[in-house]
């Protein structure tokens, strides 16, 4: 029986994280690539049926700048919803990008209200009919909207002068509207002296033009919905021009085009406007000169016209159109702060990051907006990188470096990551689609397979919207996101506590590095003069000769660098992407990752090996490796201008001259206890110039590959080796044209690299590179 009680307490230990071992191997587990999405709880409720209800009330200030004169002002929206936002959000400010010019949102808590549940089913019928309208063109309102269902309110707002009353109810009356009963009260309805007639005859009735002139219409015999926006100086005797400038009357029109007869010849017609199309205003990169087909005005007859909504104003389903980008931001907002939330649960102290920087995170490329999580992955995934390579480092101190490279695969490969990340229910957060107006939710609308909820580890539960197919990498690549998003605002500490939470415990704490034999450093190099090269004084300069020792030489020296080479390039890694980040906040994703592969790779490292001469302090006992060092220092003089990062170098690099910088990094970290700022302070002088955003340049094949998928050019690439030598011909058909060039190296890498530069050159000397 206690072994039974035991049993339980430690699974239920593990499942809160208690008994998880450091640095557990993970990515055995099978991957089941259908995953739910999220729906924020916040949003999500039942309508009770006979109570006054307590709202919070959120006013959306929006402010339209266009570089062209725009007809239709925008006015305020009232978001009301039964929880209060965060606190964060309740000040929650975002621009849009709409047509030739960008939409402000300014969110702003105004209070609480209550409303009887027929108010409440008022405003649910005024906001499902006006956003069917808007997003559907259609008046489909077989739905029920009561139940389990989103439970917020969007009104229009009252102008500024008629405040504090926020919420127009005048406007949201419109929706039962009834052609007879308003009719009868607006018979005797005074208009200005300029309106050319006080009672129209519509389809259902005759109705006042101040009504009629701002209103939703429905016209039958074309199956269209219109905004009206004002009464017309014309009737159906009124002439019109058609486009081949054949002159008839309108009423001569109608009864050709559409075999009706108007029977109301002088009455005053109705200018009317084509509904508003929803569009994803949240897309990074729209087009801007996409010409709004809505804004063209049309005439309507009266008598042709049957009222839906009325009053109603062009200006509110102008406003409203932006409210399916508005609220899908809020929403995707309201799923990082329940992230945030669950993770904050397990580990109060690490309340750091907003909720706009988690978001980032757990965006993809695939949204389209104009925010991804690509640079935090970036900068999380070096983190990541360094912080379990030390730790394995410190932990395995008799282990080689295969081993060590092993273990840390098996915790920081992408099966691994996403393993940790499904552990913590991580993929239902991801935003991982670009959006589409169609498919949200319409505000009163059931949220079907969302009526499942779903327990996030404690009891906060959040709603399942529905199930989607995700790749395991975007899992991944979310969890180093995160990692990144902790970093980059709380710093290291933040991002360990956040790792530790997903289950990936590594700690910071110095460990005294042991070894089981003696080493007289002094006899074996010249120790003051790599000090005074490096500007770093050893305390224990036996970690030098580790450093620069060949695995040639074993008999006399017991470890080589490779465990050194290890520690240094995780930490070389980290710091460059670190610098890289923080250096030139306003890097693209793209421009940071190329940066960063530019920087942090075997060639530019052998070239700064080369150019301060530290191969020839490199203990060895191969005359093979002694050839290669002496012909790759011969070349390199003969170059010596080039820089050391970038992909201009022609020499092939033994691959020990790259690796003794990273050993010399790893031997630095561990003499001064892991201090990373005087490791960078140490190889920085090294590796300049770095690199810079003017500076930098694309790697050749992938420039080439992405210039040959742009511009659909077909490319083909052979290889061949022979005598230790590997050949590359790269062939490119491109409009007609056909390019083909063979470059020859000592390794498949440099001849790839270099084959593919011939063939980027001959395409721009025949302008073909697609580069205006």
């Amino acid at each position: 029986m206690n072994s039974e009680i035991i049993l339980e307490a430690c699974n239920q230990l593990h499942e809160i994280g208690v008994l998880r071992h450091n640095l557990q191997e993970r990515g055995n587990e099978p991957y089941v690539d259908k995953q739910p999405s999220y729906f924020p709880p916040e949003l999500v409720g039942h309508v009770p049926k006979n109570s006054n209800i307590l709202y919070h009330c959120y006013l959306m200030e929006l402010e339209l700048e266009q570089k062209f004169v725009n007809d239709i002002p925008v006015h305020d929206i009232v978001l009301v919803l039964r929880n209060k936002l965060e606190s964060e959000l309740e000040s929650l400010h975002f621009d849009l990008d709409v047509d030739r010019g960008s939409l402000t949102v300014n969110f702003k808590y105004v209070g609480e209200i209550n409303l009887r549940t027929d108010q409440v089913l008022l405003c649910r019928r005024f906001q499902k009919t006006l956003l069917r309208v808007l997003i559907y063109h259609d008046l489909n309102m077989d739905r029920d909207i009561l139940g389990a269902e989103t439970d917020y309110l969007l009104l229009p707002a009252t102008g500024k002068p008629q405040r504090p009353v926020i919420i127009d109810w005048h406007c949201v009356n419109s929706v039962l509207f009834s052609c007879m009963k308003n009719g009868e009260i607006h018979l005797n309805c005074a208009l200005p002296k300029d309106c050319c007639a006080r009672i129209v005859q519509t389809k259902d009735g005759p109705v006042c033009t101040c009504l009629l002139q701002n209103s939703l219409v429905y016209t039958p015999h074309t199956d269209q919905l219109y905004c009206t926006t004002g009464i017309l100086e014309l009737n159906a005797n009124s002439r019109m021009q058609h486009r081949r400038r054949k002159i008839n009357t309108y009423k001569e029109y109608y009864e050709k085009q559409h075999g009706i007869k108007l029977l109301y010849e002088h009455e005053s017609w109705v200018s009317g406007r084509p509904i508003f199309r929803v569009k994803n205003y949240l897309q990074r990169g729209r087009n801007q000169k996409e010409k709004e087909l809505s804004k063209r005005s049309v005439e309507l007859p009266p008598e042709l016209c049957s009222i839906v909504m009325s009053p109603i104003s062009v200006n509110t389903f102008y406003s409203f159109s932006f409210v399916p980008s508005i609220m899908h931001r809020l929403e995707s907002l309201l799923i990082a702060a329940n992230l945030k939330k669950m993770h904050l649960d397990h580990c109060t102290q690490n309340d750091v990051v907003p909720i706009s920087k988690v978001l980032e995170a757990i965006t993809t490329k695939k949204c389209q907006e104009t925010f991804d999580l690509e640079s935090l992955e970036t900068l999380g995934d070096s983190f990541l990188k360094y912080a379990v390579s030390q730790q394995l480092f410190k932990t395995y101190q008799d282990q080689p470096e295969g081993v060590l490279t092993s273990k840390r695969e098996k915790i920081i490969s992408n099966a691994a990551l996403c393993e940790f990340g499904c552990y913590r229910k991580l993929p239902g957060f991801i935003q991982n689609e670009s959006f589409d107006p169609k498919k949200w939710i319409i505000l009163g609308d059931r949220l079907g397979s969302a009526s499942s909820e779903e327990l996030l580890f404690n009891t906060r539960k959040i709603y399942i919207r529905e199930t989607r197919k995700m790749e395991s990498k975007t899992v991944a690549d979310v969890v180093e996101a995160l990692i990144g998003a902790f970093l980059s605002i709380g710093g290291e500490t933040s991002a360990l506590l956040f790792m530790e939470w997903l289950g990936i415990k590594v700690d910071f704490r110095k460990t005294p590095y042991e070894r089981p034999f003696l080493i007289h450093a002094e006899k074996r190099l010249n120790v003051r003069h790599l000090e005074s090269l490096l500007k770093y004084s050893f305390r224990d300069p036996s970690l030098l000769v580790e450093a620069l020792t060949h695995g040639s030489m074993h008999r006399e020296i017991p470890r080589d660098y490779e465990r050194l080479e290890f520690l240094g390039d995780s930490v070389l890694d980290y710091l460059m992407t670190k610098h890289f980040y923080y250096k030139y906040p306003g890097l693209s994703p793209e421009q940071l990752t190329d940066m960063r592969s530019a920087s942090v790779n075997n060639d530019c490292y052998a070239r700064s090996a080369v150019k301060w001469e530290l191969h020839k302090h490199i203990l060895h006992a191969s005359q093979d490796l002694h050839k290669q060092i002496v012909e790759t220092s011969n070349n390199f003089e003969k170059v010596s201008s080039e820089s050391t990062f970038g992909w201009d170098s022609k020499t092939t690099f033994p691959k020990v001259l790259g690796d003794i910088i990273e050993s010399l990094a790893g031997a630095i970290l561990v003499d001064s206890g892991y201090n990373k700022e005087m490791v960078f302070g140490s190889i920085r002088p090294l590796l300049e110039p770095l690199i810079t955003p003017e500076t930098l340049m694309s790697h050749p094949v992938k420039e080439l590959m992405e210039l040959c998928q742009k511009e659909h050019y077909t490319i083909e690439e052979n290889r061949n080796n022979d005598e230790g030598l590997s050949s590359i011909t790269v062939k490119v058909d491109a409009k007609g044209r056909s390019f083909e060039d063979t470059a020859t190296a000592a390794n498949r890498k440099t001849a790839k690299k270099l084959a593919y530069k011939k063939v980027l050159k001959s395409l721009k000397d025949f302008s073909l590179h697609g580069k205006s």
